[in-house]
């Protein structure tokens, strides 16, 4: 278990302020992640890498010359938050766009397309891609809704060499399609991992027993076999991987592949070699060349006992990007020329970083009625940090039985910080609108992930209908939540029915508009509702999810609500207090 942290909280923050202390030749910290100490040539793509902490070396470990120019870093197993990305993005780009790039999870997938359109906004070239290289996680006829695990890193690496090199972006980011539609990943497990803080692994395996098909964020197995030798389980991950080739490989004689044994944490590196010297011989026995091999922990999942082969099947162009040096904190291969240090960027963001801080806070004029408002919003935005931090260890309990088990730690910080900011906004006046604003990119930004997303998503859309000028009455609060209902399965894609928030916030919104076009008040009209999703957050725990990091382990969730389903419901019952009190 995770034994030496502080405040679980921090964290990730403190990990991350560590690594850049002993690894000041090869980064430097800006806001929201790191990016290379090193200049980079004008006009390069710089790649920009990221995802939740708690799997070193990814991400920032590969920060360097010859791999990422940049990794955004989001508290443990979540995703960083738009702005992160934004930021780090902005300080590693050198004139040539920037390729976002980073494993296939929805909070990724909203966060870096967030993060893409705010940099195109400022007039950046950008682009996105998605690693989706574990074949557990879906079948060949759904690649795309893979979940990206150790592949992350032949496929970053054939991009960051591409970019290297000089290419244009649409190159660069053909040079990650053809890398990732060529690379496949599947794992074991034989234990889970522990997060800080907690006293308890995300899921056990049975004595004798591994899980198969394992995630890296602590998610269980998709099924368990008995316990294998070192050279069973060999057989078992190259089996299985050569049985899906990529579709222009018939055949894996004479083939060259690109070759990760990962571990995920606690397996020793002489546990792997023993493990490795079968692959290779199986390997050899299919007639596959194995190319520049890599053997140690490159994605981890903090202590989790378990390993991963993966197989990048190469040919002559990708090779030689395998091939390519790199010289970072944690992946080194080849020999690079000296480069000099990026003096004058590190000197530009450290005096835009100096000068943003002392700058006073300031927010939009509001009326009295909206000021008046906001107290209540505040009121609103105090009990859900409340009844949150109340009910996060049984959130975490509920999103592990299919998930990663970090929806209550995400959703503490999420609305903790949207609390926070909410105050510091109402205190200088602001009206309901802004302070709704506020505390809705104060949530996003540190939660991160999925529901990280969707929350700043959920309160933007009530700052939006509320505004600052007048008091809102109970049918502008419904059109509000009515808009946040629609945002969200625009942003997240999901429908009722696939277990998820979504569940719970369109009944809760059709409810409450109903509520007030018979002519309740706020409260009578808002307390209708709350029953309505409370009900509905119940009836998830008969669905089967259809989306996100439980899918994958729909049958485990049977019988269990969804965690976000479940928070949001409770979330509703609390503010219902927060208005019968400011009645």
């Amino acid at each position: 278990m995770t034994r030496l942290f502080n405040d679980p909280a921090a964290f990730a923050d403190e990990a991350l302020e560590g690594f850049t202390a002993a690894h000041r030749r090869w980064v430097r910290p800006v806001t929201g992640g790191v990016v290379r100490a090193t200049a980079t040539p004008a006009g390069q793509v710089a790649v920009v890498i990221g995802g939740g902490s708690g799997h070193y070396p990814a991400f920032s470990g590969l920060v360097g010359r010859g791999l990422a120019h940049g990794a955004a870093v989001g508290n443990v197993f979540a995703s960083p938050s738009a702005r992160q990305i934004h930021s780090v993005a902005t300080a590693a780009h050198a004139g040539g766009g920037v390729l976002l790039m980073y494993g296939n999870y929805a909070g990724d997938v909203l966060h870096f397309g967030q993060a893409a359109e705010r940099l195109a906004a400022d007039g950046v070239e950008t682009r996105t891609f998605a690693v989706a290289d574990d074949i557990s996680s879906a079948g060949p006829e759904e690649s795309a809704k893979r979940r990206g695990i150790a592949g992350d890193l032949p496929v970053f690496k054939a991009a960051a060499a591409a970019a290297e090199q000089g290419l244009p972006l649409e190159e660069v980011l053909r040079v990650a399609e053809r890398a990732g539609a060529r690379t496949r990943s599947f794992g074991i497990a034989f234990s889970g991992c522990t997060l800080p803080g907690a006293d308890h692994p995300l899921f056990t395996v049975p004595e004798a027993r591994m899980a198969v098909g394992l995630g890296i964020h602590g998610e269980p197995g998709i099924g368990e076999e008995a316990l294998p030798t070192a050279d069973e389980a060999a057989r078992l991950l190259v089996e299985t991987l050569l049985k899906e080739l990529p579709e222009d490989v018939a055949d894996p004689a004479g083939e060259r592949a690109a070759v990760i044994l990962n571990g995920l944490g606690s397996v020793k590196y002489e546990e792997l070699f023993v493990v490795y010297r079968r692959v290779a011989a199986l390997l050899g026995d299919a007639g596959v060349e194995i190319v520049d091999p890599e053997v140690g922990e490159l994605v981890t999942s903090f202590d989790m006992a378990g390993i991963s082969l993966t197989l990048t099947w190469l040919d002559d162009r990708l090779e030689e990007l395998w091939r390519a040096p790199a010289d970072t904190p944690a992946y080194r291969k080849g020999a690079l020329d000296a480069a000099e240090p990026d003096l004058a960027r590190a000197s530009v963001t450290a005096a835009a970083q100096d000068t943003a801080v002392p700058a006073a806070p300031v927010v939009p004029a509001a009326s009295d009625a909206s000021r008046g408002a906001a107290e209540t919003v505040l009121a609103a935005l105090d009990a859900v940090a409340r009844v949150v931090d109340a009910h996060a260890d049984e959130l975490g309990r509920i999103d592990a039985v299919a998930g990663d088990g970090d929806h209550g730690i995400g959703m503490r910080r999420g609305s903790t910080a949207a609390h926070r900011a909410a105050a510091d906004a109402h205190g200088l006046g602001a009206g309901a609108g802004t302070v709704l604003t506020r505390a809705a990119d104060a949530w996003a930004d540190k939660a991160g992930g999925t529901s990280g997303a969707l929350w700043g998503t959920i309160l933007r859309s009530l700052g939006t209908a509320l505004g600052d000028r007048d008091a809102p009455d109970a049918a502008r609060v419904a059109e509000g939540v009515t808009d946040a209902s629609a945002a969200v399965r625009r942003l997240g894609g999901a429908e009722v029915g696939d277990k998820t928030m979504v569940d719970v916030l369109v009944p809760f919104a059709d409810a409450l508009a109903a509520a007030t076009a018979e002519g309740l008040s706020l409260a009578d009209a808002w307390d209708r509702a709350a029953t309505t999703a409370t009900a509905a957050a119940a009836g998830t725990a008969d669905l089967l999810p259809r989306r996100g990091r439980a899918r994958p382990h729909a049958e485990k969730s049977l019988g269990t609500p969804d965690a976000g389903a479940h928070s949001l419901a409770l979330i509703t019952r609390a503010v219902h207090g927060a208005l019968l009190d400011h009645h």
